[in-house]
């Protein structure tokens, strides 16, 4: 995604890390397989085989994993470009829209109850990242975990930094957060 907000942008390519971390996230699905026609939500049901919601099915695709009732919520208030048919309105789940429409999701306070750049402002990570647990499952706080989960917060730090630089704004805008610093004895 280009332009819009750093420390955003790196919380979106946190997420990706967590969720969708391979060569081709735009057109993953859960469980690893991937898609050719992402001219809309995949809505392919792939059955979860580990963790607590084991034998139920998951539509999960995408950069963010995003399942197919999240995305018909989401797409029309954030989509950039719907297709209005006579009786329906598409909604292309392409790269760039899928970016899109997630990174106005998060702006979006009304929706998570917080301001979610200006806790990304403050060094809040953690908090950040606990407030989207409940969506993004993997990402540490919520009812399952992932080899990288207890990363993350290190993860965005670096993403951050990355977004900062390419963006010709001072690193030193990091707000240090402890809990991410070691204590001295």
């Amino acid at each position: 995604m280009k332009g819009g907000d750093p420390y955003i942008r790196a919380l979106m390519r946190t997420i990706s890390a967590s969720e969708a971390n391979g060569n081709r996230p735009y057109s993953l699905l859960y469980g690893g397989q991937q898609v050719t026609d992402l001219s809309r939500h995949p809505e392919i049901c792939v059955t979860i085989v580990t963790g607590p919601n084991t034998g139920n099915c998951s539509t999960a695709a995408g950069r963010y994993q995003i399942i197919n009732t999240t995305w018909h919520n989401i797409a029309p208030r954030y989509h950039p470009n719907p297709m209005r048919m006579v009786f329906w309105t598409a909604y292309s789940f392409e790269p760039e829209f899928q970016d899109t429409v997630v990174y106005r999701w998060l702006n979006d306070t009304q929706v998570w109850g917080v301001d979610i750049p200006k806790l990304l402002r403050q060094g809040k990570i953690i908090e950040v990242l606990r407030r989207l647990s409940p969506t993004w499952t993997s990402l540490g706080y919520g009812i399952e975990t992932n080899s990288i989960s207890s990363s993350l917060p290190q993860i965005y730090q670096k993403m951050l930094k990355e977004e900062l630089t390419a963006t010709n704004q001072p690193v030193s805008a990091i707000t240090p957060n402890p809990a991410l610093t070691p204590q001295k004895k």
